[in-house]
């Protein structure tokens, strides 16, 4: 059995942009995370407070936040590493915030300078924080399926750390399969194990496409009851800290997927189209969504 209705959240204006080297015009920021609400989607990352040292791209959330057209059946979350970051956040109006802790020992160090157990510790004054202002707090879990310091990653450290960020105060741990070497039977044997001991309600997945797997390894998070997916519109992405890594999976070729199976997904997959085509022309780059291409190679 499929889940009927699926929720899915694009990454690409968090996510799909924070790897872009050249400058991005602010206004097309706002242009995207507007156009992507304007398609039905329920929520959009739409920035991170991070050091703008380590990742430039995002130093401009706080004006993207405040420079947008909200609508409201949309949550604009955004991504917080810290108690500095979780501040200017809600200062700049976020409606929920997002954490982040690897599965990898090596990984974590790598990306943020510390354990997995400090990282996890380190947020426990922003999870407090978040409590006293009534702001929901989503978790990451980066690595999930390789790491590429560390290889395979045993799936019980996913589900300990997965079971921390709840335990915590996370409504949902989104599982991240970072440099996207996933795949279908891997996917299969991780998820096996954490449905058994976590809500499936409680439970996301973050598929990045590097080997062309993703499509398959959200079917095999479907057949698990999983209905929240992230994704990226125009496969827009790649993680700094992960040489190799390509782009998020394409948030048209899943609405495509999802609608030829007959799952509801809420969202205007011709919007969706546009949306992609217009950040890729801006950013100069081609559109990496099969699905897209495909679909504005027959409009012309």
């Amino acid at each position: 059995m499929y889940p009927r209705k699926v929720k899915i959240v694009d990454v690409g204006p968090r996510d799909g942009l924070q790897n872009e080297k050249g400058t991005i015009a602010l206004a097309d920021k706002i242009r995207l995370v507007e156009s992507l609400a304007d398609c039905g989607l329920p929520m959009v990352e739409t920035g991170s407070f991070v050091s703008p040292k380590w990742v430039p791209q995002m130093a401009d959330s706080a004006q993207v936040f405040k420079g947008i057209r909200r609508k409201t059946d949309v949550v604009y979350s955004a991504l917080t590493p810290n108690m500095q970051g979780f501040n200017a956040a809600l200062e700049a109006g976020a409606d929920e915030v997002a954490i982040f802790a690897a599965a990898s020992e090596r990984f974590s160090q790598k990306n943020i300078n510390c354990s997995i157990e400090e990282s996890l510790q380190r947020f426990a004054p922003l999870m407090e924080a978040a409590r006293d202002k009534g702001l929901r707090v989503r978790g990451y879990v980066s690595c999930v399926l390789g790491c590429p310091y560390e290889g395979d990653i045993d799936p019980l450290k996913v589900l300990n750390v997965s079971k921390q960020l709840l335990a915590m105060g996370c409504y949902e741990v989104s599982l991240g399969d970072t440099i996207g070497t996933g795949t279908p039977l891997k996917t299969a044997r991780l998820l096996e194990l954490l449905v058994r001991q976590i809500p499936v309600e409680q439970l996301a997945v973050h598929f990045h496409d590097t080997y062309g797997q993703a499509l398959a390894n959200i079917l095999i998070a479907l057949q698990h009851g999983i209905a929240v997916l992230d994704s990226s519109v125009a496969g827009l992405g790649g993680c700094p800290y992960a040489k190799g890594a390509s782009g998020n999976v394409a948030t048209e070729d899943v609405v495509y997927m999802l609608q030829g199976m007959g799952i509801d997904t809420g969202i205007d997959l011709d919007k969706l189209v546009d949306a992609g085509h217009a950040i890729t022309q801006a950013l100069g780059r081609d559109n990496q969504s099969k699905v897209a291409q495909a679909i504005l190679a027959k409009r012309t």
